[in-house]
Parts: structure tokens; C-alpha cells; sequence
């Protein structure tokens, strides 16, 4: 049983797509190792904490908003995007509405996270329905080069490429807030130091004024089935 109170860091992640894309079969296969293959619509938003180890000694407590996919909700969901640092866009590979829909979803949050720094990851879902596939995997990577972020698809009926999501969004937070392009900020809950922080300059808190960085994306990573 993992330690909730043993981190290094807290980052704050919230996961959106259309409704249906699987982003609450995502979280609970991630989070619990369990699939409902026809889970309850969320409702606004859920919460769930999963602590993992992104590098050796290095533990990050993630704390996942599931965001409901409707937009007559569209307005709660907006309201989290501020305090998060990492955005996991969520499409469906076997609904290619839904993939382009993307676009929409990664405008809305990059004009509502502003001016903090986040990143963000491509997810297709449902890859092991192969045979219904309506967007390729080069069209998401394609998508995801030209936006700058990472991508990697996924399947949580057979968990293949679940776990290595997770961490490759929490790992690039990590690898941005040791270079100083993201920082812990007064007034920002994307990024909290753990328990287990030990560097007083990064527990130090900055105002928002003082950073100056160039916002990114991410770099582009992917993972196919």
C-alpha cells in the first residue's frame, strides 16, 4: 500500500475530452488496476491521488481531476484548468469526431491555464478495439508534433501503455521544474513541494511576476500500440 504522505512533489493533473472517450475507465485502470467497460458518466468533476515513482527516489503525488465531457459542464471544468500544471487531452480512437474536437479542448485550456506553465499529452484510448479504428496513430502524432506536446495511445480494457501515460506527463512536469522553466508559485496549486523535498529553493514559493520563461508545450514523445 503506498505512502500518501511519502512525495517529493504534488502536481495537479486534469484530464478532459469529449464524453465517452474513456477518460474515467483511464483514471480508474490507472489508479485502482480496474475496468468497467461501461463506467457511470461523470458529473462535473472527480477526484483521485495516485503517488508513483517517476524516477529512482524521486516520488510525485499526483492529484487527477476527471472532468465530465459535456458542455453544458464546459464552465466547471474551466474553473480547474488554472490550478493545473498537466492537461491529458483524451480522444477516442475509434470516434474520429472526438479527435477533432482536440483542438477545442486544448485552445480552451491553454487560454484559461494562462500565465502559468503547463503541459500537455495527447492520449488516444481504446486501442485494443483495433478493427473499429477511425484515427491512426500517425494522425495523432501528427496533431501532437504540431502543437508541440507529447502523445502516446493507450487501452484501459488491457492496461497497455496506462501506467507509462501517467508517468510520462508527470516526468516532464518533474524535468521542467528542475530546470526552472516551472516553479513553485504563491496562489498556484499546480505544483506543491512534498514532504520529502529537501532543496529550500524549490520549497520557496515565487510570485507569479518572476517568472519570465517562454511557456512550452512539451517536447513529443509517443508510445503505439
Amino acid at each position: 500500500m503506498e505512502n500518501l504522505y511519502s512525495y517529493d512533489y504534488q502536481f495537479r493533473l486534469i484530464v478532459v475530452g469529449d464524453s465517452t472517450v474513456g477518460k474515467s475507465s483511464l483514471l480508474r485502470t490507472f489508479c485502482d488496476g480496474m475496468f468497467s467497460p461501461d463506467p457511470d458518466p461523470t458529473v462535473g468533476v472527480d477526484f483521485n491521488v495516485r503517488i508513483v515513482e517517476i524516477k529512482p527516489g524521486v516520488k510525485v503525488k499526483l492529484q487527477l481531476w476527471d472532468t465530465a465531457g459535456q458542455e453544458r459542464f464546459r464552465s466547471i471544468t474551466r474553473a480547474y484548468y488554472r490550478n493545473s500544471v498537466g492537461v491529458l487531452l483524451i480522444y477516442d480512437t475509434t470516434n474520429y469526431v472526438s479527435f477533432t474536437h482536440v483542438t477545442n479542448w486544448l485552445n480552451d485550456a491553454r487560454q484559461q491555464i494562462e500565465p502559468y506553465h503547463c503541459v500537455f499529452l495527447l492520449v488516444g484510448t481504446k486501442i485494443d478495439r483495433e478493427s473499429e479504428r477511425q484515427v491512426s496513430t500517425e494522425e495523432g502524432k501528427a496533431f501532437a508534433d504540431f502543437h508541440d506536446i507529447s502523445f502516446i495511445e493507450t487501452s484501459s480494457k488491457s492496461s497497455l501503455y496506462v501506467q507509462e501515460a501517467f508517468a510520462m506527463i508527470a516526468r516532464e512536469i518533474y524535468d521542467l521544474l528542475i530546470e526552472g522553466r516551472i516553479h513553485v508559485q504563491k496562489g498556484w496549486d499546480g505544483v506543491k513541494p512534498g514532504p520529502n523535498t529537501n532543496n529550500p529553493n524549490q520549497n520557496q514559493p515565487i510570485d507569479i511576476t518572476q517568472n519570465s520563461e517562454t511557456r512550452r508545450s512539451g517536447c513529443c514523445g509517443s508510445s503505439a500500440s
